[in-house]
């Protein structure tokens, strides 16, 4: 969804405390970042994946999990 869906769709801080109890620590330059940024407002990853794979454009060779990401 667009960012500025993203900011009518999600509070701020209740996506910085949904991800706090999966271990997941967020710090942003406002709180606003955060709700544009909510998992919920990207395509699931998988079928992302699976849809470039099964179009040819790409090969799935691993699946990686991130340890931290870093926006700017």
């Amino acid at each position: 969804m667009s960012r500025s869906q993203a900011i009518r769709s999600f509070r701020g801080e209740a996506v910085k405390s949904k991800l706090l109890s999966q271990g997941i620590y967020v710090r942003a330059a406002s709180i606003k970042v955060v709700s544009e940024e909510a998992p919920e407002a990207y395509k699931n990853v998988d079928e992302v994946v699976r849809a470039s794979h099964d179009a040819g454009i790409a090969s799935m060779v691993a699946r990686l999990r991130p340890l931290g990401v870093v926006k700017g």
